[in-house]
């Protein structure tokens, strides 16, 4: 179990690094830069991922805020609270960039061509959609989460050293979690239609270019290179989320939480938070560039 921590600790501390240095660039980016709607999409996932690891329940955050004598009751309640916003909007935001990708890729021919002219203004629209959503549909976790106590064990369900989640009605309990997978459901499905499209579009585009033999085109293509990032970031994502969600549904089901599932848990939450700002460094080439002008 120490050692299972010790590897959560070092995600933790790996991924929000990680984060921290993407969203100092694409701060960078947007500021001094002619930047692009994606752009503006990438940096609030980076942000929302940063805020997951500071509210993911680390035992050393907890002792930190103890120590500045503010409550524990209060301390679960906002913790809770705010990392149950940052998962609803981690998977929404998501799924609006594998759209918007889908949206800019695609040919002047079809449908969705008409949008590409107006993403600015969906895309602030949209932001203001699912943070006023998410905000409004995590409220029960500030009802429902609370510091643990000793009294009456068996009837709470301790998550962390210092929080527990409070007894609710089956009826409320199943409401909440039908709710959750719909929005999952239907979000999960977007991205992989998104998904199917964009891979599509790659296919046609790369049997037309080996047929005008011009393949050294499309391997410098940056629209290709960010579309095969995204796929692979909205893949790994929805593998990530689904696990992570069949073990927290089944725990809050079974009204069961144990230590090593519940860490293990954390692991697969945090996997998609660690891994995205790594691959997006690595395949953003004004990234890139911006590192070897600061080594200069």
């Amino acid at each position: 179990m120490f050692s299972l921590n010790n590897i959560l600790y070092f995600q933790a501390g790996l991924g929000a690094i990680a984060n921290i240095v993407l969203l100092f660039f694409y701060t960078i980016i947007i500021l001094c830069h002619r930047s692009k709607p994606m752009d503006m999409i990438s940096c609030q996932l980076t942000f929302i991922h940063i805020m997951l690891f500071l509210t993911g329940g680390h035992a050393w955050l907890t002792d930190f805020f103890v120590s500045l004598n503010i409550g524990n009751d209060f301390i679960c309640k906002a913790t809770a609270y705010i990392n149950r916003v940052m998962r609803g909007l981690s998977i929404c935001i998501t799924c609006l960039l594998s759209v918007f990708q889908a949206v800019t890729i695609s040919p002047n021919t079809s449908l969705l061509a008409k949008f590409k002219h107006k993403l600015k203004k969906y895309m602030i629209s949209s932001f203001f959609y699912f943070w006023s959503f998410n905000l409004s549909f995590s409220i029960n976790r500030i009802i429902y989460t609370g510091a643990y106590t000793n009294v009456s064990e068996t009837s709470q369900l301790k998550v962390i050293k210092y929080c527990s989640l409070f007894p609710m009605n089956y009826i409320i309990r199943g409401l909440i979690l039908t709710m959750t997978t719909l929005r999952d459901v239907f979000l999960v499905g977007v991205m992989l239609t998104t998904s199917t499209y964009m891979v599509i579009i790659l296919f046609r585009h790369q049997r037309q270019c080996k047929h005008l033999h011009s393949i050294n085109h499309l391997r410098a293509s940056p629209e290709k290179r960010a579309t095969h990032t995204i796929l692979l970031l909205v893949v790994f994502f929805v593998v990530m989320y689904w696990v992570d969600f069949i073990i927290s549904s089944t725990s809050v089901l079974l009204w069961m939480y144990d230590p090593v599932i519940l860490t293990v848990q954390k692991f697969v939450m945090n996997a998609y938070p660690t891994i995205t700002p790594l691959v997006q460094i690595s395949s953003d080439k004004r990234i890139s560039m911006m590192l070897k002008n600061m080594q200069k």
